[in-house]
């Protein structure tokens, strides 16, 4: 039979039991409100702010990014939006002072992909798929249109009715001139659901969808 002073000492452990229990659970909640954070402010910056004005402000929001990464290394969504945040700051700066940055992009999208390529319906597939047809090939950058294809591809195998993933796709197979094709892809993109929790995101990207849109068109006219 148990004595008390047993009984005493495994009641006593229980809440450190429970607190070992419950503490991953608390630890993705806040790598998720990271996350979250994170893409707000990207948002905001891609698609509210001057151009003039979004390298500076991605630089900045890219240092809170790998801060977020050394914080939750083992998260695959802040992985993947420090490596989206890293290629929208390369983008905004141009030229070849952005290749650094776009090296770095890539590196943390491989790394998101390490932990789960399955994270936000295959987005660090999408992501990565799309740095390899936009950025230049040897012997400048690490330009892949091959690899670019196969990452794409993953990308929409997670996430077959993924708005980015189909946009994505549409925009490289514009780029290869394949307009057919490109136009079955932005229309899935197009009729793909909003994301209620992220509406400027949203808006924007409809926007970007609309535009590519009307161009495979006015190809295949």
């Amino acid at each position: 039979m148990m004595n008390k002073s047993h009984a005493t000492k495994i009641l006593a452990a229980v809440p450190l039991v429970a607190a070992a229990l419950f503490s991953p659970l608390l630890w993705a909640d806040a790598a998720g409100d990271t996350v979250t954070a994170l893409q707000k402010s990207w948002a905001q910056i891609k698609y509210r702010m001057p151009e003039k004005q979004q390298a500076d402000k991605f630089d900045a929001l890219a240092q809170k990014a790998r801060a977020a990464t050394a914080q939750y290394p083992k998260d695959a969504g802040v992985w993947i939006w420090s490596g989206i945040i890293r290629a929208s700051y390369a983008g905004a700066k141009g030229g070849l002072g952005a290749l650094s940055a776009v090296k770095e992009a890539k590196s943390d999208l491989e790394q998101a992909i390490a932990i789960d390529g399955s994270a936000q319906d295959g987005a660090a597939y999408t992501s990565l798929g799309s740095l390899y047809y936009q950025v230049p090939g040897w012997p400048i950058g690490f330009g892949d249109d091959k690899k670019a294809a196969q990452y794409l591809h993953k990308g929409l195998e997670y996430g077959a009715n993924d708005v980015d993933a189909n946009y994505f796709y549409a925009d490289y197979l514009f780029d290869q001139k394949d307009y057919a094709q490109a136009l079955t892809y932005v229309q899935r993109a197009e009729a793909a659901p909003a994301d209620p929790e992220r509406p400027l995101a949203s808006e924007g990207r409809l926007g970007e969808i609309k535009s590519l849109k009307a161009k495979i068109q006015q190809k295949l006219r």
